[in-house]
């Protein structure tokens, strides 16, 4: 499935009502233990300290991860796909062009391992990442290499 990166910010979610209903639709698939909040709730709350990574395919925006820009880099956070589009390949293509996007930034990209599923940990494995010496976060620097997780 062709899908491409799109930065949801403040104002692309205030401009853009379909924006709104596909990232409200994407967080409302996530499971329960995943995002305690209600998907609009979350959405905001996060928009007040980041942004959202999307990637979108015919006008509508499948899958999405929250990100936290810090001194280092991105931390990811909550990697959603919409149920119906599960199973495709949407997660790690998403994943592989936020770290191309990364890498021509020369930016790190962190996730915190303690709250990945282990199905997570494996697709962040296989796309590169790997945990630091404290066991804390999975990471992948292209800071140095330039490689863009593909």
């Amino acid at each position: 499935m062709p899908v491409t990166l799109y930065r949801v910010d403040q104002d692309r979610w205030d401009a853009d009502e379909q924006v709104r209903i596909d990232l409200t639709r994407i967080y409302g698939d996530a499971p329960d233990e995943r995002i305690k909040a209600p998907p609009g709730t979350y959405i905001l709350t996060h928009l007040s300290q980041g942004f959202f990574w999307a990637a979108r395919f015919n006008d509508r925006l499948l899958g999405a991860v929250a990100v936290s820009p810090d001194e280092q880099g991105w931390r990811l956070f909550d990697l959603c796909v919409r149920k119906t589009t599960r199973r495709r390949g949407v997660g790690s293509r998403l994943l592989a062009l936020v770290s191309a996007e990364a890498g021509q930034l020369g930016l790190e990209l962190r996730v915190r391992a303690s709250q990945l599923e282990l199905a997570d940990q494996v697709l962040l494995q296989r796309l590169g990442y790997c945990l630091t010496r404290d066991g804390d976060y999975f990471q992948l620097d292209l800071s140095t290499t330039g490689d863009s997780g593909q």
